[in-house]
């Protein structure tokens, strides 16, 4: 199927060339447009994708389309696009944080054949978390196609959009604070004499790591905790520091921050 992707920018690229990356899209069978002609140029020069002329002509041409412009920018694209879709009914793949089903829907004016996507910045490295979300219009082949275009460029679940502002936190706001950690670790190490690309590149590895070896054993983590804890060494007494000072506690308060600002904007 022909995909389109209206939007070039950061998060459109990191898709585009996870897509082509992993070899499960051929790149003419993948084109984009964006206002900004350098953003399309790039991408076009590194991946040997097509390019339209117009967002009207994306449509006109593709069996898919992904709205990958910014929010405030999503009106107008719709409006632009808007009787392309009705007459052609392609599969729109709207990315646009904060966006619903239904505000979506209300944009067009009428019920297009939509799935909602949520990835998040790790795509960048091809590790993206992603959630997805279709309407009633969506069928089993274009979930199938929906699921291997977010498997390009990580790891994707099906999720009710009830819980997307819930999972906009945990996949969206989290690898903060991820970075958080990896970085405190590393200015540890620091402070014990390391240089910091050295202690940084240990601390991130290690994460890496650690998170890999939860998803591939499906082992619950306080298991693993047990796993590294030997009776009276450092490992306990590090994990004992952890707890003295309030770390469960103050993951749970960034999670509960980030949501209640979500449901204020």
């Amino acid at each position: 199927m022909k995909t389109g992707f209206i939007g070039a920018g950061n998060m459109a690229g990191a898709i585009l060339r996870g897509a082509v990356a992993s070899g499960s899209f051929a790149p003419g069978d993948l084109a984009a447009f964006d206002l900004d002609s350098a953003k399309t140029d790039v991408l076009c020069r590194d991946l040997g994708i097509g390019r339209f002329a117009s967002a009207q002509e994306l449509v006109s041409g593709c069996d898919v389309v992904v709205l990958a412009v910014k929010p405030k920018s999503f009106p107008q694209v719709i409006s632009e696009i808007r009787s392309q879709v009705r007459e052609r009914m392609p599969l729109v793949i709207s990315i646009a944080a904060g966006k619903t089903i239904g505000d979506i829907q209300n944009f067009f004016g009428f019920e297009p054949t939509l799935v909602r996507v949520m990835p998040n910045i790790n795509a960048r490295a091809g590790a993206s978390m992603s959630a997805y979300c279709p309407n009633a219009r969506v069928t089993a082949a274009q979930e199938e196609f929906v699921c291997r275009l977010l498997s390009s460029f990580g790891q994707s679940m099906r999720l009710d959009e009830d819980f997307f502002p819930l999972f906009g936190v945990i996949a969206g706001s989290a690898p903060a604070f991820a970075y958080m950690f990896i970085d405190a670790l590393a200015r540890a190490g620091v402070r014990h004499g390391m240089a910091k690309q050295q202690a940084l590149r240990i601390a991130a590895q290690t994460v890496r790591g650690s998170a890999e070896l939860i998803l591939q054993s499906g082992e619950h983590p306080w298991s693993l905790i047990d796993a590294v804890c030997s009776p009276g060494g450092t490992t306990i007494e590090g994990i004992a520091a952890l707890q003295e000072h309030g770390m469960d506690t103050a993951v749970m308060k960034a999670v509960d921050a980030a949501i209640e600002k979500d449901a204020k904007i």
